[in-house]
């Protein structure tokens, strides 16, 4: 897999120039880290962003973030010239080694461009106490833009299911959104 790492401080952009190598920066610590330091970094952004602007603008930001992190792992480390199945499996196999969770199709209409996924182990809410309501706001965006960057058109996710409301995976649908 092609290294992809956070952005430092001086980059201007989020792309596979500006995001760092692993391998140079980190000889003892490795790429790995503890899913909690993960969500400490993702919760206080988020809780950050809906005081600062308010729950909707958040999610907006969220989503707009995911989807730019999705387009960029598809971009560089997917194969998206490949049969739908085929993405589909190295997608899966990405995600697991990534430890961002256990990506299962359940659907998908080639017609239509219609899918339907479900993420266990979800990086950002497995274990989440139940809120009532679903917490993967930038998984949808994530979602959408390797979608995007896989089949050329423009993608809308939404997460149905969620481990933080009650159920023990989250499920999501797509749908290629109309010009």
């Amino acid at each position: 897999m092609k290294n992809i790492s956070s952005p430092g401080p001086q980059a201007e952009s989020y792309t596979k120039n500006a995001i760092g190598k692993n391998e140079q920066g980190r000889h003892q610590l490795g790429g790995d880290m503890p899913v909690l330091v993960h969500r400490l970094m993702h919760y206080a952004v988020r809780d950050v962003l809906e005081q600062e602007l308010g729950s909707g603008k958040a999610a907006e930001l969220l989503y707009k973030a995911g989807h730019l992190a999705g387009a960029e792992l598809a971009q560089n480390a997917l194969d998206l010239s490949t049969t739908f199945s085929s993405f589909a499996a190295e997608l899966q196999r990405l995600l697991r080694e990534l430890k961002i969770g256990i990506l299962r199709m359940k659907h998908y209409d080639k017609a239509t461009g219609d899918i339907v996924l479900t993420v266990s182990e979800n990086l950002d809410c497995s274990g989440l106490p139940n809120s009532g309501d679903v917490a993967c706001t930038f998984d949808e965006g994530f979602i959408a833009g390797i979608l995007e960057a896989y089949t050329h058109r423009p993608y809308a996710v939404r997460e149905m299911d969620c481990w933080a409301s009650g159920d023990r995976v989250c499920r999501f649908r797509g749908s290629i959104m109309e010009p």
